[in-house]
């Protein structure tokens, strides 16, 4: 995660009531967010949520229906794309095959008419910036995805825009040189001091490299803030179950205080370390990730709440983690991530193994949406 910006011009960006219709659809549906300036924003979601129109609208490609989209003081909204002060980074990074790397960089500065010494220059600063210097004469079919990529970075930096655009900037590599890439990217950025705003459906993509992210459903934002807050505080059984890994659990409001509240689900009696302020015999959903789940063989001390019996079904060893899948009474899975701090640990649990399930009350989120 990229680190926070200040308050300072908190407004650079701004995005008010804009809505995109197609047809009388409504793809970006009344959306407000305002981003600081050097903030990377993050719009994440689906496949057709909205997010890639929006950036769309951002860069001139498409005009709202309504609202208007402010950057630095100036209404964007009528302006063709070549007259806005921002650029745009595409998936394919859409290298010129023909050119060298240094010309490839070059394109646009000269294009806008650049006296030679200053686009040499320019270019010289951004190859230094993307670390990629001696690579220069090389033509992109002879670079690494990841090496295109920051070709691709440094030539939408050379003409120094205000704004950057990433439409899933780092979808063409592969896993391991993606999460290596997505830090560069951010120092790149941070070093630069350009506001960014990036589309993704990758959450870890979203989580590693932005200060703030937007998570989008129906053309709509359902919850904005840090990657942190929006993991650990979800507001929504959509936004809970589609930031990382997590168990729904339908049930009651029984209890509830300032100070706490109990919730009943068909295995497991929840007590939470804070109330809700809801109505008692409401419908909630508690949503429970799996690396707060603690796995044992003994029962623990109170078995009235937050622990439940089941049966290993399934385990999966990711190296730094195994993830187990158990069996709960009602038939229901639960999944739990427990890490592998040790190489040879004493215990270690398999397929049909009994267990108890057990977690603090401060591990769950109550739903009501």
């Amino acid at each position: 995660m990229s680190s926070p910006k200040s308050s300072h011009n908190a407004k650079f960006l701004q995005i008010k009531s804009v809505v995109k219709e197609f047809g009388g659809y409504k793809a970006v549906n009344n959306v407000n967010i305002d981003i600081a300036k050097g903030e990377i924003f993050a719009l994440l979601g689906p496949s057709g949520c909205g997010k890639t129109t929006l950036l769309r609208m951002l860069a001139g490609f498409e005009t709202p229906t309504a609202g208007s989209i402010v950057l630095d003081g100036v209404d964007l909204v009528g302006l063709p794309p070549y007259e806005r002060p921002l650029n745009m980074m595409f998936q394919s990074y859409a290298l010129f095959p023909h050119l060298t790397v240094w010309d490839n960089i070059a394109f646009g500065l000269r294009r806008e008419g650049m006296p030679k010494a200053e686009v040499a220059e320019r270019v010289e600063a951004m190859l230094k910036l993307v670390q990629l210097g001696k690579f220069a004469q090389r033509k992109p079919h002879q670079l690494s995805g990841g090496q295109q990529q920051r070709v691709a970075l440094a030539r939408s930096l050379a003409k120094q825009p205000q704004l950057l655009l990433l439409d899933e900037p780092l979808g063409a590599l592969d896993k391991k040189l993606r999460e290596q890439t997505q830090i560069e990217l951010v120092n790149i950025i941070e070093q630069v001091g350009v506001t960014c705003v990036m589309v993704t459906h990758d959450q870890e993509e979203a989580m590693t490299m932005a200060s703030r992210m937007a998570v989008m459903s129906e053309g709509r934002f359902l919850q904005v803030g840090a990657p942190g807050e929006i993991y650990e505080t979800p507001q929504s059984r959509f936004v809970a179950d589609f930031i990382g890994n997590v168990n729904l659990m339908d049930g009651t409001l029984d209890v509830d205080d300032a100070a706490h509240c109990e919730i009943a689900c068909a295995d497991v009696r929840h007590y939470v370390g804070h109330g809700i302020t809801g109505t008692e015999d409401m419908a909630v959903t508690v949503a429970l990730r799996p690396e707060k789940i603690k796995l044992s063989r003994q029962a623990p001390e109170d078995t009235r709440f937050n622990s439940v019996k089941g049966m290993v079904k399934e385990l999966s060893y990711f190296g730094g983690l195994t993830i187990y899948r158990v069996k709960l009474a009602s038939g229901a899975m639960l999944k739990v991530s427990m890490a592998n701090t040790e190489r040879h640990p004493d215990d270690i649990f398999t397929w049909d193994d009994e267990v108890w399930a057990h977690w603090s009350p401060q591990a769950q989120v109550v739903l009501t949406q």
